[in-house]
């Protein structure tokens, strides 16, 4: 695929997974779904919580298929140094590492289907989001991207569920 292609494609799927930012900011949080806004513009996933150790150990191991809008969330109770793998975790995916304002401080693009390298997250991180490999690279999702989601709550969040758009 050219280069035109591949412009294409970046749009048609972003057009597939992004929301005007008016109706982003009209939609209330919900459990089940995140939100993420950057340069690139916004978008939306269904998403699982992974949010006790059981749930977090789990993951996306053994699913054979996600829906392109879907993702899982795994959401820890402080800020910590975070590695992943991808035993018996059978789709490649795209790990979004967040800190606990919900800010994008590193991406893992395409992590490979079953391997059990360790997958290095950074120091202070609270949130990984988990998509569908080759997705944020398509979407523009990068350091500095911000996350919405009810889990990332407190006075000091980039971009709050209880206040309103700029």
């Amino acid at each position: 695929m050219g280069n035109g292609g591949k412009a294409i494609k970046r749009v048609l799927t972003a057009l597939f997974l992004c929301m005007p930012a008016v109706a982003v900011s009209q939609t209330a949080c919900r459990d089940d779904q995140i939100h993420l806004r950057g340069d690139w513009g916004q978008a939306r996933f269904t998403v699982d919580v992974a949010d006790d150790n059981a749930e977090r150990a789990q993951g996306l191991m053994n699913v054979e298929e996600m829906a392109q809008s879907a993702g899982m969330l795994f959401v820890y109770d402080r800020p910590r140094v975070v590695r992943f793998w991808m035993r018996n975790t059978l789709i490649p995916l795209d790990m979004i590492f967040a800190d606990r304002k919900g800010i994008v401080r590193y991406v893992h693009h395409e992590a490979e289907p079953l391997s059990e390298d360790l997958i290095y997250g950074g120091n202070n991180i609270q949130y990984v989001l988990e998509v569908n490999g080759g997705l944020a690279r398509q979407l523009g999702i990068a350091r500095g991207s911000e996350m919405r989601h009810p889990a990332i709550a407190g006075d000091e969040v980039a971009w709050s569920c209880t206040t309103p758009d700029e």
